[in-house]
C-alpha cells in the first residue's frame, strides 16, 4: 500500500491540478459573460479578468476574438497561462504580475468593456481597505457603460457548522480529488478559516496537497456599504449557476451570488 505524502504548500503553485477541478465549465461560463455583455453592458470586445489564474478563461475568450487582460499574484499561474497560448492568440492576451487591490496600469483606464471575476477570489482580500481598493481600481478600468461581473459569497453569521465541498477532476494518469472546509464565521474578526486539500492519485502512489487561510467575511449589510463606497451600483444578480435567464433578487437565501455592478 502506497503511503501518502503530505506537502503543507500553496495548491495555486500547481495550475494543472487547480485548473482540472475548476476549468471544467469554461464554455459555459463564457457563454453567460457574453449574455451579461449584451444585456447590461457596451457588447465590446475587451475583457478583464482580475485573478486569472491558470488562463483557461482567458485563452478561451482569445479563441472568441476578444481582448483579454489578465493579472495574478501567482508566478506558477502566470507562466501556466503563457505557455498555453498559441502565437496566434498572444497578441489578444496581455497577462501581468500583479494585485488584486493594486492593478490599474494607465493603458487600460476607461478602455475594459467588461471585467469578470466568478469565483471567491474576493475574499482573499482581507480587509475593508484592500477590498475597497480592488473594486475603485476595477470601476476606474471600466468604459463608462462596462459591467463587473463578481462572483461575490455573502456570509451567514449564525452558522454554527462546517461547511465542505468536494470535486474530482483528472490529469492524465493522475486523478485529482478536492476538498473544501470552511469553519463558523468570526463575526468579530470578520474572517473564517478555510482548508483546501488536493489528493493526487496516480501511477507514482498518493500525495496530497494542504492549503489554509482565511478568508473575509460579508453578508448582505457589509456589502452593499462597501459597494456604494466603491462607487457601483448592483443592476444584475445570479447565483453561481452563471444562467443568464435565471436571475435572483437581493432578499435570495441563496449566499452563492454573481454580482452584475455598473458604475454609478
Amino acid at each position: 500500500m502506497s503511503r501518502t505524502r503530505k506537502q503543507a504548500e500553496d495548491w495555486y503553485r500547481h495550475p494543472k491540478y487547480y485548473e482540472a477541478i475548476f476549468g471544467a465549465d469554461t464554455a459555459r461560463e463564457l457563454d453567460f459573460l457574453e449574455a451579461v455583455n449584451a444585456l447590461y453592458g457596451t457588447g465590446g470586445r475587451t475583457w478583464l479578468e482580475p485573478a486569472c489564474g491558470a488562463g483557461g478563461r482567458g485563452a478561451a475568450a482569445a479563441r472568441r476574438g476578444y481582448t483579454l487582460i489578465g493579472y495574478d499574484v501567482s508566478p506558477e499561474m502566470l507562466a501556466h497561462a503563457r505557455q498555453r497560448l498559441p502565437p496566434s492568440l498572444r497578441r489578444r492576451v496581455h497577462l501581468s504580475l500583479d494585485r488584486m487591490e493594486s492593478f490599474a496600469p494607465r493603458r487600460w483606464r476607461g478602455r475594459v468593456d467588461l471585467a469578470f471575476n466568478l469565483v471567491s477570489t474576493f475574499r482573499y482580500l482581507d480587509s475593508e481597505e484592500a477590498a475597497l481598493s480592488h473594486l475603485r481600481h476595477t470601476r476606474e478600468l471600466l468604459r463608462p457603460e462596462g459591467v463587473y461581473v463578481l462572483g461575490f459569497h455573502l456570509t451567514d453569521y449564525a452558522r454554527t457548522t462546517v461547511e465542505h465541498e468536494r470535486w474530482v477532476g483528472r490529469v492524465g494518469q493522475e486523478g485529482v480529488i478536492c476538498n473544501t472546509r470552511e469553519w463558523p464565521p468570526d463575526r468579530r474578526r470578520r474572517r473564517s478559516r478555510m482548508r483546501n486539500r488536493l489528493e493526487i492519485i496516480g501511477p507514482r502512489g498518493r500525495r496530497r496537497i494542504e492549503t489554509n487561510w482565511y478568508f473575509r467575511t460579508w453578508n448582505e449589510r457589509e456589502a452593499e456599504v462597501l459597494l456604494t463606497r466603491a462607487g457601483f451600483q448592483l443592476v444584475g444578480l445570479y447565483t453561481f449557476d452563471a444562467a443568464i435567464d435565471e436571475p435572483i433578487s437581493w432578499d435570495s437565501n441563496r449566499l452563492d451570488r454573481i454580482l452584475i455592478l455598473a458604475r454609478r
